[in-house]
This record gives structure tokens, sequence and C-alpha cells, in this order.
């Protein structure tokens, strides 16, 4: 039986002093051929905080941009408040409820979509999970949507992230997105943290809009370049 191969992954951070024009002919195209060689369906290379170097690195190559992942922060506390009631996630209790809801809302993400209670349990059982940061809302006995925090102590100053934040598609259209993300800032700001950040795909204009509006502002963007064979 032959094993597939998967996508290959290119592991490559450009220096200061490094030539687009060279990384692009000395290390990206020979890691291309390289996984062509081996059958490989496709070569990605994530670039974090890309610029203008590592997207003429990338052309050079060959590859393409096909995914781009802003960074956005802002000061912790806001002045703006929600009174949203919400409550802590029970681990063993509402994890059917919440997986429901989560690939309902994330049914086109290739990340965030098709979690299994496997994918879940992994992640509660993270160093950082606090079941205290992951806010439940509920409206007539459902879940309806969830903002799921997530705290970066290791950082300087320490980050308040916006992990995962949904609402059922049952009960879009009524302001609940606004409101649990203003939910979790103010418990990430009740924890002392003073940096609110969070992940949002640059072509989600909703999002986008939303945590603009709310004083967010893009840090750095992280740029996937791939060519498939």
């Amino acid at each position: 039986m032959c094993r597939a191969v998967a996508t290959v992954e290119i592991d490559l951070a450009l220096g200061p002093d490094d030539d687009p024009a060279r990384v692009a002919a000395n290390r990206l195209r020979p890691a291309i051929e390289a996984a062509r060689a081996i059958g490989a369906p496709a070569v990605r290379w994530w670039v974090e905080a890309s610029t203008d170097r590592h997207v003429e690195a990338a052309e050079r190559a060959g590859l393409e941009p096909v995914r781009r992942l802003h960074q956005m922060r802002r000061p912790l506390p806001l002045d703006e408040t929600t009174d949203l009631v919400t409550r802590p996630f029970r681990p063993g209790e509402d994890d059917a409820a919440w997986l429901a809801v989560n690939n309902r809302a994330f049914a086109w993400h290739p990340d965030q979509g098709g979690w299994t209670p496997e994918t879940l349990r992994g992640r509660l059982a993270e160093a950082w999970f606090d079941p205290e940061g992951f806010l439940l809302h509920e409206e007539d006995g459902r879940l309806s949507g969830f903002c799921w925090t997530k705290v970066h102590g290791g950082e300087v100053p320490p980050l308040g992230e916006i992990y995962v934040i949904a609402v059922d598609p049952d009960f879009v259209g009524r302001g609940l997105g606004r409101a649990l993300t203003l939910a979790g800032l103010q418990h990430l700001a009740g924890r002392g943290l003073t940096v609110g950040m969070l992940y949002v795909e640059a072509d989600n204009a909703p999002a986008l809009g939303l945590y603009e509006s709310l004083g967010f502002t893009v840090h750095h963007t992280t740029t996937a370049f791939e060519t498939r064979f």
C-alpha cells in the first residue's frame, strides 16, 4: 500500500541581508523540486510578518499568496462595555453543543471548521486553557454564540487573545458578534491585561469591519505562499 504524501511545509526565515532572488534560487526552488520529486501535491511557505521581500522571493520561486492572516491589537480596557450574560464552558458537558455551533459557524474555514471531539479535547488539555475565559451565551436553552479567550503570559506585555468567537448561523444579525467580543475583552481586562489581540482572515470583510470599529488595528500579517503540482 502506498502512503499519500502530504503538502510540504517550508520552514524558512529571511535574514535582514538576504537577497530575495538568491533565496528563491538557492533555497525555495530546491525545496519545491524536492517536494515534487517525492510526489507531494503542493508546497506551502508560511511567513509571519511578511514583507515585500518575502513576496518577491516567493514570486521568483513560483509561489503565490493563497491566504493572509492579520494579527490585530488594541489597548485594554475599552470604553464600550456590554451586559451580555455569559457563563463558563463546562468540559464534558458542553462539548457536543459547542462543536455543533462551531462547525456550523466555521463550515467555510480551513482551520476552525470540522472540529472533532478529539480536536476539542486536545485544546482543553493545553496548559493555557481556562474554562473561566471560555464564555458561552445561551438563548431559549440553546447555545447561540461563544467567545473563547486565551492569555499569552510569556509575551511582554502579556497579551489577551480572542482565540475563537462565533455566533450560531440561526442567531446571526442580532448584534451578538459585537457583544461577545466585548464580553471577551472585558474578561481579559478584568484579569489585568492591557493589550487585546486576535487573528482574522484578511478577506473576511465583515469581521474586519467589526474589529476595526472596536479600535483594533493590524499589528502584522502572516501570509501563506503556495504552489500546487
